[in-house]
């Protein structure tokens, strides 16, 4: 009886596993793949600072080595249970630099009962970007930056694949021995690293600065813990220069790394923050970034879905948002009504008010498909129950301000509009997301008897705040249950500050 159980739970999808043996951590993630669906099942991770054992000759020191066995350790009993197919294990910066790095790896691979491979400063780039694109498709052309403990990695790329891609020998935990030595933290400090990653980086500038990209995405590490810091303190935005050099300050003034007191700021990253916000400063000012979201993945997931080549040609947001509605039993058709109606009257803003950015129309169309998720939970307030169940799962596909962003359209696209929506991003993308809301409302009232039959042809007229609705001739009249949620809205929206008028 055990045994039948144990082959009908072994049959049920597959589990597959990623081992990143980086400078600063080690990672191990393990998914379970089932009808298409990679669903995270496990996530470790060791900080091991493997790169501070390098010494000036590139030897790896006994300690460094000693601490990466023992997590390996640690990591090698989960990895029993997966089939050694499905099993990858790589290396990074430090071993490729350590002239001893056999010694650590022949170890490793007997602790580990698999091999492990070394990878190249190129091939790790090329799998941080496939691991960044897969978790946070964008369109058009993307700039990926991931600074990790040794090395700095940096792709243009499309979709999913990169076009141009370099590793540099620069990292939070090389750099936090080499320039901030005994932990302080000073302006001359900052500058000397800054100055040394500039070096580093100059000599690759004009090959980046020839593409035209349209997003920018850290991945992991330091960016990663940037975002954290500004979620904390109650900031919707991505990463921008001024905020880093806001925190270089911070970090200045505190004096050492003992007394680093930044709120968001976790004890365990404290120790290479400083070095890793300066190469960060470095990569904006060299490359002329202006702003920088956090990637939903890196070089584990790149790994993980190297080895999933049945699904690297989906369309991940479609793939992510189909998942959503089945798994909270969303009524599709309707859903993709008021996406329809929402995208009709978007194209209709846009045309009339510059304001249309951040990838606009693939937020607006995750908020109608998911608006009505709460309905998992009940009916009264799910609108808040649906912002809810958003703030706690996974939307690969999207980055972590598009996820804000479908959450707080969700939060506010029925019922009094409360507060004052989006004040806390930034002023750039707050037209935009307003405008948004006011369409998804709109959307959803017009659908409100979910059968496109009585979806009428409308145009919206824009001036300002001021907007006005035209139906056909007849139309309101003809449906006054619609017409009476019409002027509900349009009393909602006065409320809120703004104009709407039906004609």
């Amino acid at each position: 009886m055990q045994a039948d159980i144990q082959q009908g739970a072994q049959s049920y999808g597959e589990y597959y596993a990623a081992v990143d043996l980086g400078s600063n951590s080690f990672h191990m993630v393990v998914v379970h793949v089932v009808n298409g669906s990679v669903q995270i099942i496990g996530k470790v991770k060791q900080k091991v600072r493997l790169a501070a054992g390098l010494d000036d000759n590139f030897v790896l020191d006994d300690k460094s080595m000693e601490r990466g066995w023992q997590c390996l350790q640690t990591f090698s009993e989960r990895l029993q249970d997966i089939p050694p197919s499905n099993i990858k294990v790589v290396a990074t910066a430090t071993l490729r630099l350590a002239t001893n790095a056999h010694i650590f790896v022949q170890e490793a691979e007997k602790i580990l009962n698999h091999k492990l491979e070394v990878i190249s400063g190129e091939e790790e780039a090329r799998q941080i970007y496939l691991g960044v694109a897969y978790t946070s498709a964008n369109q058009g052309n993307s700039l990926v930056i991931d600074i990790g403990g040794a090395s700095t990695e940096i792709v243009i790329g499309n979709d999913m694949q990169p076009i141009h891609l370099k590793s540099l020998d620069m990292g939070c935990v090389t750099f936090m021995e080499r320039y901030f030595t005994g932990g302080t933290i000073s302006s001359d400090n900052f500058a000397n690293a800054k100055a040394a990653a500039k070096a580093l980086i100059n000599d690759h500038c004009d090959a980046f600065l020839c593409f035209d990209w349209e997003n920018c995405l850290g991945a992991s590490g330091t960016p990663q813990a940037i975002t954290e810091i500004l979620v904390a303190q109650g900031i919707s935005d991505a990463i921008r220069l001024d905020y880093l050099y806001h925190l270089e300050n911070q970090c200045i003034d505190c004096g050492h790394i003992t007394q680093l007191d930044i709120e968001g700021l976790e004890d365990n990253r404290k120790a290479i923050f400083p070095s890793g916000l300066a190469i960060l400063i470095s990569l904006f000012e060299c490359l002329y970034i202006k702003h920088m979201n956090i990637s939903g993945g890196a070089l584990r997931e790149g790994l993980i879905y190297g080895m999933l080549d049945n699904l690297q040609e989906n369309d991940r947001r479609e793939q992510t948002l189909n998942q959503a509605m089945a798994r909270y039993h969303i009524d599709k058709s309707h859903a993709n009504s008021v996406k329809g109606v929402a995208l009709m009257l978007c194209h209709q803003l846009c045309s009339q008010q510059d304001i249309c950015h951040l990838d606009t129309e693939a937020i607006l169309s995750a908020a109608a498909l998911l608006h009505e998720i709460g309905l998992h939970i009940e009916y009264k307030k799910h609108h808040q129950h649906g912002a809810y169940i958003l703030t706690h799962i996974d939307l690969p596909g999207f980055t972590r301000l598009q996820r804000a962003a479908v959450k707080d359209l969700i939060a506010q696209h029925r019922l009094v509009v409360t507060g004052t929506p989006f004040s806390d991003y930034h002023q750039e993308y707050q037209p935009m997301l307003l405008g948004l809301l006011r369409i998804l409302r709109i959307a959803v009232v017009l659908c409100l008897r979910r059968q496109n039959k009585h979806i009428p042809e409308v145009e919206l007229l824009c001036d300002g705040d001021k907007w006005v609705l035209q139906f056909p001739e007849g139309w309101l009249k003809a449906h006054p249950l619609i017409n009476a949620e019409l002027a509900n809205e349009s009393w909602l929206q006065h409320k809120a500050g703004w104009s709407l008028s039906c004609e």
